[in-house]
């Protein structure tokens, strides 16, 4: 299922790309380092655009977007430091800037699809590069945080995934981050999806994967505190 439908969208879009490019992302989501960030993650996504294609005004440039957004995903710097998700958002938006040979207003069109994933509550468009643009950006940042609706054990390992892709973190660290993300969604209420239809499709399974996940963090963090 990953290859054909990763086949089916980068057929569509692959001639408005230099020569490299599905070279480049193949090696980027292929990564030992990661765990969620990769193929099985792209294909996700975009196997539900693939299903919401009516809602979509330009779907070949929300699946490019979907393809390039995590085209760079490094979770600490050569110093050791944690590196901001930011970084790695700008990174992916240039690097398919490098690639691109799609026509101007398309390629900006799909960098700010990109960009906007570094606030991602906060994102809107600033440019309208098409008639319905705002709407597209809406629905690629909609299905960005589809998993957040998956089945509980999928929820769950997804969150052990990105654990892995931490595994240098302290555990703490790691849960105090997990935990703040997770508020961060929860406090959004209803919106936490921007378009009607991926409300309806999702809200309601998110909502209650952040709540049980939230509490378990809670738990966890509560019986480090009484252990340290």
């Amino acid at each position: 299922m990953t290859e054909k439908i990763v086949e089916k969208y980068w057929g569509l879009i692959a001639s408005r790309h230099d020569a490299e490019a599905f070279a480049t992302i193949d090696a980027a989501y292929r990564e030992p380092q990661r765990a969620y960030h990769n193929w099985a993650h792209i294909a996700d996504l975009i196997d539900k655009l693939d299903q919401l294609t009516d809602l979509a005004v330009r779907p070949d440039l929300i699946a490019t977007a979907i393809f390039w957004h995590d085209s760079v995903f490094i979770t600490r710097d050569p110093d050791g430091r944690p590196r901001a998700d930011a970084e790695n958002v700008r990174a992916s938006a240039a690097l398919f800037e490098r690639h691109s040979k799609f026509p101007a207003a398309d390629t900006e069109a799909v960098h700010d699809m990109v960009m906007a994933t570094a606030s991602h509550m906060d994102a809107r468009a600033a440019h309208m590069h098409y008639a319905g643009f705002a709407r597209d950006l809406d629905l690629f940042l909609d299905l960005d945080l589809s998993s957040l609706a998956a089945p509980w054990p999928t929820f769950e390992a997804n969150f052990e995934d990105i654990r892995f892709e931490y595994s240098w973190a302290p555990e703490k660290m790691f849960l105090l981050g997990r935990q703040q993300m997770l508020e961060r969604f929860l406090a959004q209420g209803d919106m936490l999806y921007r378009r009607p239809e991926t409300r309806a499709l999702w809200l309601a399974a998110a909502r209650a994967n952040l709540s049980r996940a939230a509490e378990g963090l809670n738990e966890r963090l509560a019986q480090q505190a009484s252990t340290a």
